[in-house]
């Protein structure tokens, strides 16, 4: 078996055709998980669709799918064809999950050439029809499934999320650079339950630290979009279904979504995401 290694130092490139029906993809990561970027993920897709786009979210996390719990939605998608399935509907959202595909207490025992095939089938093989972005919920870490993505699939750019803590940061700064080697743009960073405010006191407690993702952001010269706080109200509509953004648009940790959705996409639309900077190779 021959291998064709890369040049040293040169980056590798994503080759993928585009989605059919889908004008930009956006990937949601992280370095690792816990940090709520699944609940971050829908969040934003409904943030996006409040501005009046179509808008598509893909649960890409095919060990730990997150989207149908967090959508509050059940039953298993529509055969179209024989390989193009529906997704289901909701908020106005179209979703697709490996978790409407597998009962909800089986655990995924596959190896990582089953998960890329998973991937690209909700992928390719889904009826999305006209969407104006499909965000894509990524599982959390740099491995074959995010590799996958990049460099199959023509993303706009990546959002990565990251509590403030330095355990978390140092995952999120594995994830930029991942991102960086396959030449995806970096839209931003979202520091996500960035402070507690207790709601019998007032009193802020910055539980994981405070700032360290503008911190990092800033370091690394790419866009910050924001804070999102540690509050049960996010907790309590994601657990029942019923995220924020759709039930109380006027809440102000919807708002929160909402302005850094229409960041994103002012992002993408006008090319402002954060490119890999040039590299110099001496010969």
């Amino acid at each position: 078996m021959s291998v064709n290694h890369a040049a040293p130092g040169a980056p590798a490139t994503s080759k993928g055709s585009g989605i059919p029906g889908v004008k930009h993809v956006v990937a949601v990561a992280s370095g690792k998980g816990g940090v709520g970027k699944s609940t971050t993920s829908c969040n934003l897709a409904l943030g996006f669709a409040a501005s009046g786009l179509k808008v598509g979210i893909l649960d890409a996390d095919i060990y730990g799918p997150s989207q149908q719990k967090l959508f509050g939605l059940r039953g298993k998608p529509r055969m179209l064809g024989p390989r193009l399935l529906e997704p289901l509907e909701r908020f106005g959202i179209k979703v697709m999950s490996i978790g409407f595909l597998v009962e909800e207490n089986n655990a995924m025992i596959w190896r990582g050439a089953m998960v890329i095939s998973a991937i690209t089938q909700m992928l390719r093989e889904v009826a999305w029809n006209d969407l104006d972005i499909l965000v894509v919920d990524l599982p959390p870490g740099t491995g074959d499934a995010q590799l996958t993505m990049a460099q199959q699939t023509p993303l706009a750019g990546a959002v990565i999320v990251s509590t403030p803590q330095d355990l978390a940061l140092i995952d999120a700064q594995r994830g930029i650079e991942m991102f960086r080697k396959v030449n995806v743009p970096i839209l931003g960073l979202i520091e996500n339950m960035s402070s507690f405010c207790c709601p019998a006191c007032n009193h802020i407690t910055p539980i994981f630290g405070h700032g360290g993702a503008r911190d990092e952001a800033e370091r690394r010269g790419i866009p910050f979009l924001g804070e999102i706080p540690l509050d049960i109200s996010i907790r309590e509509t994601s657990d029942d279904g019923r995220p924020i953004v759709a039930t109380d648009p006027d809440s102000v940790h919807a708002r929160r979504y909402i302005a850094i959705a229409r960041q994103l996409w002012q992002s993408i639309t006008t090319g402002a995401a954060t490119k890999p900077a040039p590299r110099i190779v001496i010969e």
